[in-house]
């Protein structure tokens, strides 16, 4: 069956970061031929954000030009832990932990992902299968110098940090993941290239067409700086509610918003582009951000939901209205009330006092809808009030 190769290959390498080797992937595109196309997850944590789905929405793109697509998940290798970006050596988790973790994988991926056409497979089938005596065999594929050209490694042994012997086993066990599912590609994050080019180096070895290499960019959160991370809490998780995924990509900034289409979108490149040049001429980028936010609102959840959101969104910050439904929480004090940067921190809008006071100062904290100016404000016992946060966080406050 012919294909269109410029078509299949501009997909391939929309939003990517690097393609190893591309005179190879045309190679094996021209048979015709439904690639095998792999990646990996280590499930070291139970809850996903938008930054992990850049590489779920790259597998969607390719599964739907007819692609075989192999969700893979590291129950193995996620015992070893990955050093990527390491400067100490990850505990591993347990395998209670790692089965708990990969069930919620599998659920939030087929939000994007089609179930019915995707393969999920565990590397412990056969890492587990290999044995003392296989692991030997495979290590013995590898040496210390070639690994010490990882750059983390690199630094952790220069700095004197100690580097355990299993964390080199990592990336040989990532690397056989490639042999033993036969892939023609492997995706991964730019962090994860050197893991990627053991892959094909180790299909070399087994007498396999080595696979070839596709990295995606790490997505930015909203601050626009640091790669999205909850640690950093500047993430939007997958599974948080519509209004507050809405209004968290309403935040971001407008050149971050290109950004965002460009990984996150399943908009044509063609659409994004005639948009771009319709607000670089004078349209409302707010339009644009609203189009992005309820296709990726419509995503996680319905599309119902995102015209919701939208319209809710602009309810408060339009008309200055309260949002409908916010929680509500009880604190108590221990005299005749409590100061209102202790409030933020125990109702959980703000992380520490210093950051309620920061919002104070700049005119960002409100009771009852009014603006807060007093740092030293005590709500008194038996009170009931409306806090808002910054632009998106409220909470009904009773102090008992």
């Amino acid at each position: 069956m012919p294909i269109d190769l410029p078509h299949q290959l501009a997909v391939f390498k929309r939003g990517a970061d690097e393609l190893i080797v591309e005179a190879e992937l045309e190679t094996k595109l021209k048979r015709g031929n439904p690639l095998r196309i792999k990646e990996g997850f280590d499930p070291t944590r139970p809850d996903l954000h938008l930054g992990h789905t850049v590489q779920f929405n790259k597998l969607r793109q390719l599964q739907d030009l007819g692609h075989h697509i192999i969700f893979l998940i590291g129950d193995f290798t996620g015992m070893i832990g990955d050093p990527t970006g390491r400067n100490i050596t990850r505990p591993p988790l347990s395998a209670e932990e790692l089965d708990a973790n990969a069930k919620t994988y599998t659920d939030q991926v087929f939000l994007i992902l089609d179930r019915e056409k995707t393969e999920v497979a565990f590397n412990s089938k056969w890492l587990s299968a290999l044995g003392a005596d296989g692991m030997i065999r495979l290590a013995a594929r590898y040496t210390v110098a070639r690994m010490l050209e990882r750059d983390d490694f690199a630094k952790r042994y220069q700095s004197g940090q100690p580097i355990a012997i299993h964390e080199f086993l990592y990336p040989l066990a990532q690397g056989y993941d490639s042999v033993a599912l036969k892939a023609d590609v492997e995706l991964g994050g730019t962090d994860q290239k050197f893991n990627l080019l053991v892959g094909r180096e180790l299909q070399r070895h087994y007498g396999q067409e080595p696979q070839c290499i596709l990295t995606l960019p790490l997505l930015e959160g909203l601050d626009g700086v640091n790669k999205m991370s909850k640690s950093l809490d500047n993430y939007i998780g997958i599974t948080e509610a519509p209004n507050e995924m809405f209004g968290k990509l309403m935040s971001i900034s407008d050149v971050l918003m290109w950004r965002y289409f460009e990984l996150l979108s399943f908009k044509p490149l063609d659409e994004i582009a005639k948009l771009r040049k319709e607000c670089a001429e004078g349209r409302n980028p707010r339009d644009a951000k609203v189009m992005l936010a309820q296709e990726i609102v419509a995503r996680f959840h319905m599309r119902a939901a995102a015209d919701a959101a939208l319209a809710e969104f602009e309810s408060r910050f339009r008309d200055g209205a309260m949002p409908e439904s916010m929680p509500e929480v009880t604190l108590h004090s221990a005299g005749v009330g409590l100061a209102i940067p202790q409030l933020c921190k125990q109702a959980g809008l703000t992380p520490s006092t210093s950051e309620a006071m920061r919002l104070i100062e700049q005119r960002g904290l409100k009771i009852d809808g009014e603006i807060v100016t007093d740092k030293g404000l005590v709500i008194a016992a038996g009170s009931t009030v409306v806090v808002q946060a910054g632009k998106r966080k409220f909470a009904r406050v009773i102090i008992s």
